[in-house]
This record gives structure tokens, C-alpha cells and sequence, in this order.
């Protein structure tokens, strides 16, 4: 993204954008590490959240997947699938906003597995909802929010 274009969006896309880069380089991290150690971090094993949405919390999801995409493009490490959708879960959970990760699997037309992620949360799909539909999933882990008892 040029500089211009950069101070031409609104300060609440800048930070969108700023908070994307650094979640997408921690989720770079994460996906390095065995996945046995990461997949706690992602929520409750064959869970899922719930497939109604906020609404009120539906502008601030879009502006999410927004920022993901476009900051996904501009780092210098790989940010597809599972990086961009463990960085949205993230920063959703910053925000108090369930969500769930799917994990499928598919051959591709060499015969070789091929593996692909996407995010959920209320029935908006924030990442990787084109390419769902060719993979079976195998895996899902729901981000719920805790309710803070108030006393």
C-alpha cells in the first residue's frame, strides 16, 4: 500500500490495518510452532460458537476481514489462510466476539493433500469463505467469550 493512500483512509482503518500486520506476524509465529502447542490457543476442540450474529458488532467484523486482506498483502512473511484466520480470531477476541476455525482438508488435482482455513463468527464468514466450500473439514475450534460475573 502506498504511504498516500495509507493517510488516506480513515483513522480507525490505519489502526485496523497496524493491529492486522502485528496479529499476522504473531500468527506467522504460531503457525511455525507444533501444532500440538497451538491448538489450545484456539479455542474449544469440535465446538462451535453460535451462528447468529451481533448486529451490532457486524460493521466493526467487516472492517476486521477488510483489514486482513489488505495488510495480508503487504507482509513479508506468508499470511494465507491459517496465519490471516488466526489473526482475525485474535483480534475478534480483543473485541469480546465469539468465533470458530474451521480446519479442512481436500486433494488437489495431483492427488497431493491440500489443506485450507476460514473463520466464522455469527454466520459472516471473516476469512477464507471462496475457498471453504472445496475442502471437507476435519477440524473446529470454537473461541467463546467468557462472561465476566459482575458483582
Amino acid at each position: 500500500m502506498k504511504v498516500n493512500s495509507f493517510l488516506s483512509l480513515n483513522r480507525n482503518m490505519r489502526v485496523l490495518l497496524i493491529e492486522s500486520f502485528i496479529f499476522l506476524g504473531c500468527a506467522r509465529i504460531l503457525k511455525s510452532l507444533p501444532f500440538s502447542k497451538v491448538a489450545p490457543l484456539l479455542g474449544e476442540k469440535m465446538q462451535e460458537t453460535y451462528y447468529e450474529i451481533d448486529l451490532k458488532n457486524l460493521e466493526e467484523v467487516k472492517n476486521i476481514t477488510n483489514a486482513i486482506y489488505i495488510a495480508s498483502n503487504y507482509t513479508f512473511w506468508e499470511s494465507k489462510c491459517l496465519v490471516r484466520a488466526i489473526a482475525a480470531m485474535k483480534m475478534l477476541e480483543r473485541r469480546n466476539i465469539e468465533s470458530t476455525l474451521y480446519l479442512g482438508t481436500n486433494k488437489d488435482s495431483d492427488g497431493n493433500l491440500a489443506a485450507h482455513a476460514w473463520l466464522r463468527t455469527g454466520n459472516y464468514y471473516v476469512t477464507g469463505a471462496y475457498e471453504m466450500k472445496d475442502y471437507t473439514m476435519i477440524v473446529k475450534f470454537a473461541k467463546k467469550i467468557r462472561k465476566k460475573n459482575i458483582r
